[in-house]
């Protein structure tokens, strides 16, 4: 379990935004809570987000250089248009696409994601194992890691066989890595010390 004082370190860490994505995200941003409309718009990412993740295609031609920046534009217009994406971000990504810039759009979102989290105080867990969770192993772990930052936690996870089995969680700049992989290599150390 992490201490209270620990914990407080993760929630109110710097959050450190650099390159491209970081500089779109961050001016996304300060638009939406310029003008109000932040949640609104943290909606909106997550609904663009959602529409990516389940298109290959849409991905596929975003980051194909075989279409040009016009076509790219158009397309991503009939989506957001499609998913009654809001002005805010309909706007955003038309900027995006104009600058051809949409091969950053997964990772514009990301960013923008990361930002609005810590802005309301939410702490981003990354979670490595080595087979996809099932839903209530990942509510379970969830809960756990709320539990021991004492805030709501956002749970990204990521899949690993090598890890071979257990699982690696790191919470801003904290790792607790209980894989079996890391205990068959600390076990391997320990009997090199004693034969």
């Amino acid at each position: 379990m992490l201490s209270s004082n620990m914990t407080s370190k993760i929630v109110a860490e710097n959050l450190i935004i650099s390159g491209l994505a970081g500089r779109y995200a961050v001016a996304l941003f300060d638009l939406a809570k310029e003008t109000a409309t932040l949640d609104n718009t943290a909606q909106d990412v997550a609904t663009l987000a959602a529409l990516l993740a389940e298109s290959e295609d849409l991905v596929g031609m975003m980051l194909n250089p075989v279409f040009s920046i016009k076509t790219k534009s158009r397309a991503m217009a009939a989506v957001v248009k499609y998913a009654q994406i809001g002005d805010m971000v309909a706007n955003f990504v038309s900027v995006v696409s104009r600058n051809g810039r949409l091969d950053q759009l997964e990772n514009i979102i990301a960013e923008f994601r990361r930002i609005f989290a810590h802005y309301n105080g939410e702490v981003t867990a990354s979670v490595v194992t080595a087979r996809k969770l099932t839903k209530p192993h990942l509510a379970v772990l969830k809960k756990k890691l709320e539990s021991m930052v004492g805030c709501d936690v956002t749970v990204a996870t990521d899949i690993d066989p090598a890890l071979l089995g257990g699982v690696v969680v790191k919470i801003g700049s904290h790792m607790i890595d209980s894989s079996l992989a890391t205990r068959l290599a600390n076990l391997e150390e320990s009997m090199k010390e004693v034969g």
